[in-house]
């Protein structure tokens, strides 16, 4: 899980994944299933047919549907698992988009990242504890039943089921919950978020490669481990690896965003008259070393930017006859941005109206300056230093 926090986004129809399917809602998050969910269903159902049959002979291909319906119980306490932390995100507040369940179980998309330690720790811990809690719930039961029979099957099976994913879960290491608990920890230690998941991501590669490692200490104990097992180890030591390198990777690219300020990254801008004639507004940005041309209204309000391109495409001889505003560029309402954005903030505000410039506004409204995009993408590849 990732818990996050951030706006609630626009209403806008869903987007889903090629073969994934809503069954229904909890708490008004859609309840999502991956077509690889079935072929995981299939598998439990097929290897679990001969331990039925020999627990209740006679049922023939009933067995297979035993099976199935086994691991519908088994998804449902892992959907009570994901359930759980889309809940306590919702009663901190955080966006709550999604539970999918896959063939590695589940995932809750949370839009947005936990503002706290606390709030991290609680999502995150929520999800393993409900496993165990549901384990400690069903073992009684698989304790009462008579050995050897059907129940005794279901019971232990998902006694032993959510206990194992319950403390796998706590495994300190990233993508895991445990990863967030250790990342919670360490960011309420550090005061430092981004080195909270720099730390717990590591952790999450040296899981991967003890994962890896285990068929080969299980060989050398005397087990001999199957062609199966050895791929299922490679697919959660894969699984481990890439979900622990994207987080460092997350963390160092975001360890760069403070140090960014559209204030100190903005250029000098002149504002004109939008009937003033192009060759007299060049003449004026160069004149006051104005390095982009704001184009206002009858308002006297920013209306359009100057497009550069325009400008050096229109001839000479023509500039002085044709007025600014027919080389700028309108100003759609995403364009006019506060000078006092900074980090994570900025960017978002640029990506939700993606462009090469930015009027920047200051606290009163009036003209601060321009920001381009270049000029951003330079100082983010420079660690977020200004040149």
């Amino acid at each position: 899980m990732d818990p996050r926090t951030g706006q609630q986004p626009e209403s806008r129809p869903a987007r889903r994944p090629p073969g994934t399917f809503r069954i229904g809602q909890i708490a008004g998050i859609d309840v999502l299933v991956r077509s690889s969910w079935l072929l995981v269903a299939a598998l439990i159902s097929v290897s679990l047919a001969p331990e039925v049959e020999a627990r209740q002979p006679g049922l023939g291909n009933w067995a297979y549907v035993a099976g199935l319906a086994f691991a519908v119980l088994l998804y449902l306490s892992v959907l009570l698992h994901e359930a759980s932390h889309a809940l306590m995100a919702k009663r901190y507040g955080l966006p709550v988009s999604s539970i999918t369940l896959h063939f590695l179980g589940g995932v809750t998309q949370i839009d947005g990242e936990a503002d706290t330690p606390g709030r991290e720790f609680g999502v995150s811990v929520v999800g393993p504890l409900t496993s165990l809690a549901v384990g400690l719930v069903v073992l009684p039961f698989a304790l009462w039943v008579a050995d050897g029979t059907l129940l005794d099957l279901v019971f232990g099976g998902l006694a032993f089921a959510n206990l194992v994913v319950g403390v796998l879960n706590l495994v300190p290491g990233l993508p895991l919950d445990g990863g967030h608990v250790l990342r919670a920890l360490v960011w309420k230690l550090t005061g430092d978020p981004n080195r909270g998941t720099i730390v717990a991501g590591w952790a999450g590669r040296v899981c991967a490669v003890l994962a890896l490692a285990y068929p080969f200490v299980n060989s050398a104990l005397g087990h001999p481990p199957t062609v199966t097992s050895y791929l299922v180890t490679f697919v959660i030591a894969w699984f481990l690896w890439s979900g622990a390198t994207a987080s460092i990777v997350h963390a160092r690219i975001r360890s760069r965003l403070p140090s960014l300020h559209a204030r100190t990254l903005a250029r000098r801008a002149l504002a004109v008259r939008h009937d003033l004639p192009l060759a007299e507004a060049v003449r004026l940005a160069q004149e006051h070393q104005a390095g982009s041309i704001v184009v206002l209204g009858s308002d006297g309000q920013p209306q359009g930017v100057v497009n550069e391109a325009a400008v050096l495409a229109t001839p000479e001889d023509r500039r002085p006859w044709l007025p600014v505003s027919a080389v700028s560029r309108s100003l759609d309402p995403g364009l006019l941005l506060p000078a006092d954005l900074s980090g994570e903030q900025l960017l978002l505000a640029m990506q939700r109206t993606p462009a090469t410039e930015y009027v920047l506004l200051d606290e009163q409204g009036e003209l601060f300056g321009v920001l381009v995009t270049d000029d951003v993408d330079r100082a983010f590849a420079a660690g977020g230093q200004t040149a």
